[in-house]
């Protein structure tokens, strides 16, 4: 598969890292590519959330072919507390596999994650863990109040 592909390619290359930084470069500039074909057919969605949704494919993306796959979608899904069974997974993925491969690709998750009317369980959960994300707090000295702030 792709993975072992690559490692051999990053094996037999003492510049590794450099080939690794090369290959990431190009899924983001191809990511980018579908992620201006989403934004020109769908005029509800923003660059920003575009730009979003992919850093969050990219996280879940481990293998870096530009799909989530049922493994990968296992170890998200795990990483979040939610655990589900090979038969909830592969539900969830048909919910929005257009493509028929069984994984989703970038295209799929815009249109599940910004699309009008997109009900996924999946998205749910993604928009549940952003939800339970802590907050960022406030550091240095608490801002002063007179007591013009309290009337």
């Amino acid at each position: 598969d792709r993975f072992n592909e690559d490692v051999r390619v990053i094996k037999s290359n003492p510049q590794g890292g450099k080939a690794f930084g090369q290959q990431q470069k190009q899924q983001e500039q191809s990511l980018d590519k579908v992620g201006q074909d989403y934004l020109r057919s769908n005029t509800d969605a923003s660059e920003k959330d575009v730009s979003e949704m992919k850093k969050k494919f990219l996280l879940y993306d481990l293998d870096r072919d530009n799909e989530i796959s049922l493994d990968e979608l296992r170890l998200m899904m795990e990483k979040l507390g939610k655990p589900k069974t090979h038969l909830e997974l592969k539900k969830m993925i048909s919910e929005v596999d257009t493509t028929g491969k069984g994984s989703i690709n970038f295209r799929d998750f815009l249109e599940m994650m910004l699309g009008k009317g997109s009900n996924s369980i999946l998205k749910k959960i993604l928009m549940f863990e952003e939800l339970g994300k802590e907050k960022e707090k406030p550091t240095g000295p608490p801002p002063k109040k007179s007591l013009a702030d309290l009337l």
